[in-house]
């Protein structure tokens, strides 16, 4: 499985904003944005030159970057997205939510997606009854995820339900009993990502 190795905090600082990356790291003074606001590199406090084509690719790259999905992978997701029913957008967002890692981070049961990506690869959750070792899986209305039993991982799921705001109103949590179920398929609305989406529609149609 590819996976990238780029320094998170570097992601975050190259597009400007909190992308979440590192969990509960984020959330304290130590973040890289609130210390070093700028770009990383040796020209990262440059005057850089503003284009229609930079500020969409720069949408696009955010959005990669906070779902942590590879360049290859985000382009099947476009071409999927752009064969359904809909708005383009608004389909590609709800596929790169409805992704198995971004669920149990909406969910609270990780810090972060990474920390999401681990679990998931090691077994530790099941989706109906079955063992899901994919973090791109494809959760849809129905399911019911549950931690894996006697999972080693247990106290670390604990540990991050409690940094957890609230749970979107598309899916219905126990985190006490470390378990969950998708209600439906989330609306635009919903979907917190900090993402222009059109930008990204805009970039692939040309």
């Amino acid at each position: 499985m590819a996976v990238n190795h780029a320094p998170a905090c570097k992601q975050c600082r190259r597009e400007g904003q909190k992308l979440f990356l590192k969990g509960e790291r984020c959330l304290t003074a130590k973040c890289a944005i609130d210390r070093r606001n700028y770009p990383p590199g040796d020209h990262g406090r440059g005057r850089q030159k503003q284009s229609e084509y930079r500020v969409q690719l720069r949408e696009k790259q955010k959005a990669r970057r906070y779902y942590g999905v590879l360049e290859r992978q985000f382009r099947v997701y476009y071409e999927k997205a752009s064969r359904q029913n809909g708005i383009t957008g608004e389909n590609l967002l709800r596929l790169l939510e409805c992704r198995f890692d971004s669920v149990l981070v909406r969910l609270g049961f990780a810090a972060s997606r990474r920390q999401a990506r681990q679990l998931v690869r090691h077994g530790h959750w099941t989706i109906n009854g079955k063992r899901v070792d994919i973090p791109s899986f494809q959760v849809k209305p129905g399911d019911v995820i549950a931690a894996s039993a006697g999972s080693s991982a247990a106290q670390v799921i604990q540990d991050a339900t409690e940094l957890t705001g609230q749970v979107p109103a598309w899916l219905q949590a126990d985190h006490d009993a470390l378990a969950a179920k998708v209600l439906r398929l989330p609306e635009r609305v919903e979907i917190s990502a900090p993402v222009e989406e059109q930008l990204i529609v805009e970039l692939y149609s040309k």
